[in-house]
C-alpha cells in the first residue's frame, strides 16, 4: 500500500510541476472538463467498480489538468481535481507582486482551503499528485490535500510540472506531510510538450501498472473477510465463512434451528435432498425474513443432489429442490458425492445457472483423484468443495490443491464425526488453548478451519451451541497455536465418502 501510495503522489507532483512550468501564476484559474471526481457527491467513475488509483492534481492553465488526465487514462484511475475553496484570479497568480500566490509560498504554514473532497480516500492503494512549480515548491493547496487524508501504507507517485524548474526539493517537501508508512516514489518533472507516451514510460519505469478490476477481482476469490465475514466465490457471488449444518434436523427440530441461528445473525445454512429438510429449511427461512425482516438476498442457502434418481434425472431434482424450498432461488447446489451420471447432473446443473435458477455449484466428497478426472469434463469450475474435515482428518494436501484452483473449500463434521465429537472437543491441546483464549473448545476448532481458509457449518440443534458457533471473530489464534493443532492429525475420517 505505501509503495502504491508513494507511486501516485510521485506521479502528482511530477503533473504539478510541468503544470506550474507551463501554466504560470499569471494565467487565469480554469475548470476542467474531463470526467472527475469534482469534490461533489458524484464519483469520477460512475460504474460499481472499485478503483485502486487516484490521480489528484492542481492546476490552473490547463498542462498538470492535461498530463494527469493522461495518467489517468493510462493507469484506469480516478481523477480528482484539487479546486481551491477560493479560486484564484489572474491577479492571484502574479508572479513577484505579493499577491495571494506569492503570499502562499513565501508562508510555509499556508493552508489554502479545498472545495470538495475525494470519496471514500481509503478505497485507494496509490495516489498519484500532479502540480505545477510554484516559486521551486508545489502550491501550498497540495500540503493542504496531503494533510487532508490519512495516506498510511499508500503508494504516492508525485510529478510536476514547469517551464523550466526542476522538481526541486518540492516532492520530498511534501512526503514530510505525510504518514512514515506511504511509500513515495522518485518524483519527476514534466514540461507542457509532454506526450501521452512519455507519461506511459514514465509510470512503467516506476512499475506502476494500470489498475485491473478483473485481476484485482480475480486476486480476491477466495480471500476470506472477517470484516464481513465473507468469501469472494470465483461464481462472483459473496458466501458466509461460518453457518449452521442441517443434517439429521428434522420437522419442527429443523424450522427452530434455522430460525434460531438466522436470529443469531447465521447467514449460510446448509441442507441437502438426503437430510429430507428442504422443506423445513425453506419454511424457516421464509417465516424468518417476514418476522425477522431479512432480506433474501442476505441469506445464503445450500443444498445437494444425491446419486441415484437425482443424477439419472437431474432436471426434475433441481426444480424440486425449488419447489421445496420455495425462496426463489438456490445460492449453491452441490453434488453430494461422485457416482454415475455425475456429470451429467453437473451439466444440468450448469444450464440452471445460465437459467438464473442456481447462482454457484460445487461439488462434495470430492478430492484429489476424482477432481483431476471431473473437472476436465464440465464447463464451470465448482465455486466450492465440501469436505470432511476437522483436527484428527485434515486433507492438507486436498485442501491445498482445491484452492489452488480458485475453489472454496467447506468443511462438514467440522467438529469431528457424529459419535466421536466428545474425543475432540476434550482434546487437551485445544483445551488448553480454549482456556487461554476464554473460548470453548468448538469455537478454538471453528476458527482454526477459518483461518486456514475454510468454511464451517457445523450443526446444532442447540440454541447456546447455534450462537456459541457464531463467536468466532473476536479472537485470533497465533501461529504457535495453529502448529499445535496442525500437530493432532491422525487421519481419521468418520464417515465413507
Amino acid at each position: 500500500m505505501k509503495q502504491v501510495l508513494c507511486v501516485m503522489i510521485s506521479i502528482l507532483l511530477l503533473f504539478t510541476v510541468v503544470a506550474c512550468a507551463t501554466e504560470t501564476q499569471n494565467s487565469s484559474a480554469k475548470n476542467t472538463e474531463s470526467q472527475e471526481t469534482d469534490g461533489s457527491s458524484e464519483s469520477a467513475n460512475d460504474s460499481n467498480t472499485v478503483t485502486e488509483i487516484l490521480v489528484a492534481y492542481f492546476s490552473c492553465t490547463g498542462t498538470t489538468e492535461k498530463l494527469a488526465k493522461y495518467a489517468a487514462d493510462y493507469l484506469n484511475a480516478d481523477l480528482y481535481e484539487i479546486q481551491p475553496a477560493e479560486p484564484y484570479t489572474d491577479e492571484d497568480l502574479a508572479y513577484y507582486t505579493n499577491g495571494r500566490a506569492d503570499q502562499e509560498q513565501n508562508d510555509p504554514d499556508a493552508r489554502p482551503k479545498i472545495n470538495g473532497q475525494v470519496e471514500d480516500m481509503a478505497k485507494y492503494q496509490i495516489v498519484v499528485i500532479a502540480y505545477p512549480i510554484w516559486h521551486g515548491q508545489a502550491p501550498r493547496i497540495i500540503s493542504t490535500f496531503l494533510e487532508s487524508y490519512d495516506f498510511q501504507n499508500k503508494t504516492i507517485v508525485p510529478f510536476c510540472t514547469s517551464h523550466s524548474s526542476g522538481i526541486g526539493s518540492s516532492a520530498t517537501d511534501l512526503e514530510k506531510l505525510c504518514a512514515d508508512s506511504a511509500e513515495w516514489k522518485e518524483g519527476k518533472r514534466f514540461d507542457s510538450q509532454t506526450t501521452e507516451s512519455e507519461i506511459e514510460n514514465w509510470l512503467d519505469s516506476i512499475d506502476i501498472k494500470p489498475y485491473d478490476p478483473k485481476q484485482k477481482e480475480a486476486d480476491e476469490v477466495g480471500v476470506f473477510n472477517f470484516e464481513s465475514k465473507t468469501v469472494l466465490l470465483n461464481s462472483g457471488y459473496s458466501m458466509p465463512i461460518n453457518g449452521l449444518g442441517t443434517y439429521s434436523l428434522l420437522d419442527d427440530t429443523c424450522v427452530e434451528s434455522v430460525k434460531t441461528a438466522l436470529k443469531d445473525g447465521v447467514r449460510l445454512i446448509d441442507t441437502a435432498y438426503m437430510y429430507k429438510n428442504e422443506v423445513e429449511v425453506g419454511q424457516a427461512i421464509r417465516e424468518s425474513m417476514e418476522e425477522l425482516g431479512i432480506q433474501r438476498e442476505d441469506i445464503f442457502v445450500i443444498t445437494k443432489l444425491y446419486p441415484g434418481e437425482q443424477y439419472e434425472n437431474p432436471e426434475r431434482a433441481i426444480e424440486d429442490a425449488l419447489e421445496k424450498l420455495d425462496i426463489g432461488y438456490i445460492d449453491m447446489m452441490l453434488l453430494h458425492h461422485p457416482g454415475d451420471n455425475d456429470v451429467k447432473a453437473y451439466k444440468a446443473m450448469e444450464q440452471a445457472v445460465a437459467d438464473g435458477k442456481i447462482h454457484s455449484i460445487g461439488l462434495s466428497n470430492w478430492y484429489i483423484e476424482e477432481l483431476e478426472d471431473f473437472l476436465p469434463q464440465v464447463s464451470i469450475t465448482p465455486a466450492l468443495v465440501q469436505n470432511e474435515i476437522h483436527p484428527y482428518y485434515q486433507e492438507r494436501e486436498d485442501v491445498e490443491y482445491i484452492q489452488s484452483l480458485g475453489i472454496v473449500v467447506q468443511a462438514w463434521y467440522p467438529l469431528g464425526g457424529r459419535g466421536y465429537t466428545a474425543d475432540l472437543l476434550g482434546n487437551e491441546v485445544i483445551s488448553k488453548i480454549a482456556q487461554v483464549h476464554e473460548k470453548s473448545s468448538a469455537q478454538i476448532i471453528l476458527r482454526w478451519d477459518l483461518q486456514n481458509d475454510v468454511v464451517v457449518i457445523p450443526g446444532s440443534s442447540n440454541p447456546d451451541h447455534i450462537m456459541e458457533n457464531t463467536q468466532l471473530y473476536d479472537f485470533e489464534l497465533t501461529d504457535e497455536e495453529m502448529e499445535q493443532i496442525d500437530a493432532l492429525e491422525k487421519n481419521e475420517k468418520h464417515d465413507w465418502y
